[in-house]
């Protein structure tokens, strides 16, 4: 007799809650956005505030300047993503939250939960991605 085929995963869609508790840890995920010369990806340290995530960077960087507005308190579309994968079981988790990223402004960093940058240099420029598009995926066994 042949050997049966091994099972193929399942893929299953997230709903907003369990995508939030997943990133609720914080740690790393990539930042999304149009740094003018096209779609561009930068991994940040992030921490969850709520239904936002809060990243620092360089206030000189490409991601700061990119996500700065003219507009006082504007929003820049972003997209921000985080996933746990586990190659060796091809399991694991993917989340991604768009909406409007902002700067904080120094009352608003000082009430916001801390974010700890791995990078030694300065990380001065905080901002705020508000989740107002939540979506996720899991891949995990078959039954």
């Amino acid at each position: 007799m042949a050997d049966e085929p091994a099972a193929k995963p399942i893929l299953e869609d997230l709903d907003r809650a369990e995508c939030m508790r997943l990133i609720a840890p914080g740690g790393v995920g990539r930042v999304a956005y149009d740094d003018g010369e096209g779609p561009t990806v930068v991994p940040v340290n992030y921490a969850v505030d709520g239904e936002s995530v809060v990243f620092r960077t360089s206030v000189s960087g490409r991601l700061s300047r990119s996500l700065l507005t003219a507009i006082t308190g504007g929003n820049v579309r972003a997209a921000f993503e985080v996933d746990r994968l586990d190659e060796a079981s091809r399991s694991g988790w993917s989340v991604l939250l768009r909406g409007g990223a902002h700067r904080l402004s120094d009352e608003e960093r000082d009430a916001a939960v801390r974010v700890d940058p791995w990078p030694g240099d300065e990380r001065e420029a905080w901002f705020r991605l508000p989740a107002a598009e939540v979506s996720g995926r899991r891949l995990r066994s078959s039954p």
